[in-house]
């Protein structure tokens, strides 16, 4: 039984990219070959051309020691006393010379002569391009008639295969506990099917992961197959789909052939959205090639059973989209959400991926780990990389905490632009404008801890002052919104009391500012003017943007209601900013002078600038 299925396997696994170009590198090969005996092969290339006045000129001087006259035209002959190639010459008879033979007797030249030789590789060369010609279409007639006619395999999938590379496990990914239970009955299935079927227990057909880019569903999938110990087909949702009719949904069944010719095996759809995505949404009538690369796989998911040994793992970080019937029970019959790691899965993905790092003691993960709230997988694993690119930047032995710290920045902030001048006056605006909003960190009660206040441009930033919060938060209060609402009018009213106006460097902030009290009065039911209404619903079609498809579902007077709702916030909690910073004006001058001269400030630099006691969050004292 097992040699049966190793035989099948065999002879189901695709060709691998070097044997495909294994006969073309051949083809290429004998090309080269017959160059270098092109410009190898013997004759007269190592020979000086000689005019036939000049040879005449060097028989009367008695030059000339020998001479081979071929095909009554060509003299190849040697000079005296020459015993290199340079001695060897040759040239042509222009016309019919009586007094040759003499002029060559009378100076004593030895002649031979015969009929012209002509090496072999005369005629392969002539006939190399005809024969080219012919190795190529007969190389193009192989490769059509080998593996399903791959020359003109349009409909043939573009799966990659993976078996017998480095094996992925559970092991290998940090976190996602909640995630690795589901997927664990795949894998006991795969393992022991009779287990399940005894009992009369049907396991999910697919299992769609859902979570947001970089969270490691990619991995998870690739660690049931290494689990599992099963033939592992990967392939991009975009690469169904194609400009010719039918292509996608001959890819889609090439590809559940493939699976069940390799059952037990695991087929994983990546980015299922961009091929799964409600049907008839579009404008020509919702008959377009997606769409029947679409009603492909739900008839091909619908014809096999799990019974097969076939489990279909599918991505995707866009679930709203996707087409109803994909979701029933039957096809993707379990969604599997993959979310974003908290701190203690952030230090065990750090920890994972600093092995492959010359580590100094000195750093702790751990740190590091609380001060990346918010950061994904593929997040920490850039941070790690940028660390490490840091250390060898500096020609360091070990990736010391300050290299972290400084991926952290440039992956929060942007990269430091040290190179910019900026003039003076604008440099004393942004650090009025910056230390506005670290001011206001330590003198509101639901403020997130400061983290750090530059001048320094970074990004498209003339300077930031960024906040880290010390644990995960999965919910906002009504007070942390409104500080927030505070702190982004910070620059805006520190630029105000110090110069009078303010610059266009408020832009952004009151962008945020109006956005967050917009959503507090028509999503969170925070106002007390429209109560706990969620007004303003999105009705999104899948080909038209949010703001075009935003159904209006209040009225006109309900409208002037929540723009005045929202006015009512952004002016009350412009008034405590202003407050906040007029009752603390002497230290957002000196804060400001300390950032011109240093340009920046980390939290504990600023506390005790400030006179603040030390202290992880909320509230100064």
């Amino acid at each position: 039984m097992a040699n049966n299925d190793s035989d099948k396997k065999e002879h189901s696994r695709p060709i691998k990219p070097g044997e495909k170009k294994f006969s073309f590198a051949f083809v290429l090969a004998g090309l080269v070959v017959l160059l270098v005996l092109f410009v190898l092969q013997p004759g007269t290339n190592s020979a000086n051309e000689m005019s036939y006045t000049e040879f005449l000129a060097r028989v009367g001087q008695n030059q000339v020691d020998s001479i081979r006259i071929t095909g009554n035209s060509k003299i190849q002959g040697v000079l005296r006393d020459v015993r290199t190639t340079d001695g060897l010459f040759y040239t042509w008879i222009p016309f019919q010379d009586p007094a040759l033979p003499a002029l060559l007797s009378e100076h004593g030249v030895r002649v031979t002569g015969g009929p012209e030789t002509v090496s072999i590789w005369y005629y392969v060369l002539q006939f190399a391009p005809t024969l080219l010609i012919i190795v190529f279409f007969f190389f193009m007639m192989r490769q059509s008639q080998g593996q399903g006619n791959r020359a003109f395999q349009f409909g043939k999938v573009r799966a990659h295969r993976y078996e017998g590379a480095k094996k992925i496990t559970f092991a290998d990914v940090a976190g996602q506990e909640e995630a690795k239970h589901e997927l664990q009955e795949v894998v006991e299935f795969l393992k022991n099917p009779q287990k399940f079927v005894k009992m009369g227990a049907r396991i999910p057909k697919g299992v769609l992961l859902v979570g947001m880019p970089g969270t490691g569903k990619t991995m998870l999938a690739r660690a049931v197959a290494g689990e599992a110990d099963v033939a592992y087909f990967s392939i991009s949702g975009s690469d169904f789909v194609e400009m010719f009719v039918g292509v996608g949904a001959s890819r889609v069944r090439d590809l559940f052939e493939q699976g069940r010719k390799s059952a037990p095996c695991i087929i994983f759809i990546d980015e299922l959205d961009a091929v799964g995505r409600t049907r008839g949404a579009g404008y020509g009538g919702g008959h377009d090639e997606r769409e029947q690369t679409l009603n492909q796989m739900l008839v091909e998911m619908d014809g096999f059973e799990t019974k097969d040994g076939v489990i279909i793992l599918a991505a995707t970080n866009r679930p709203d989209v996707l087409d109803p019937a994909l979701l029933r029970p039957g096809r993707f019959d379990r969604q599997v959400v993959v979310a974003m790691p908290d701190i203690k899965e952030r230090e065990a993905i750090l920890r994972i991926h600093a092995q492959k790092i010359p580590l100094d003691e000195s750093v702790d993960l751990q740190h590091f780990a609380r001060a990346t709230s918010g950061m994904s997988g593929a997040d920490l694993a850039n941070l790690v990389n940028e660390a490490a690119l840091f250390a060898a930047r500096k020609d360091r032995q070990k990736v010391e905490s300050g290299d972290f710290e400084e991926a952290r920045d440039k992956l929060l902030m942007g990269i430091a632009r040290h190179s910019m001048v900026m003039p003076e006056k604008d440099r004393r605006m942004t650090a009025v404008h910056e230390s506005g909003h670290a001011l206001l960190h330590y003198y509101l009660k639901n403020a997130d801890p400061l983290h750090k206040v530059t001048i320094v441009p970074r990004g498209q930033a003339l300077g930031l002052a960024v906040s880290l919060p010390e644990t995960d938060s999965y919910s906002r209060t009504k007070g942390w919104l409104s500080d927030r609402i505070c702190i982004c009018y910070g620059g805006f009213v520190a630029e105000t009391l110090v110069y009078g106006e303010t610059t266009t460097g408020t832009r952004a902030d009151l962008q945020t500012a109006t956005d967050i009290a917009r959503r507090m009065v028509c999503e969170f039911g925070m106002s007390p003017e429209i109560g706990p209404v969620a007004w303003g619903q999105e009705d999104e079609p899948v080909f038209i943007g949010k703001e075009i498809a935003r159904k209006k579902d209040f009225s006109e007077e309900t409208a002037r209601t929540i723009d005045a709702a929202v006015k009512s916030i952004l002016d009350q909690s412009r008034a405590l900013a202003e407050s906040v910073i007029r009752s603390h004006r002497e230290e957002l001058d000196r804060l400001s002078e300390e950032l011109l001269f240093r340009e920046t400030l980390e939290d504990s630099e600023v506390r005790k600038l400030l006179g603040l006691p030390e202290k992880n969050g909320g509230a100064a004292e």
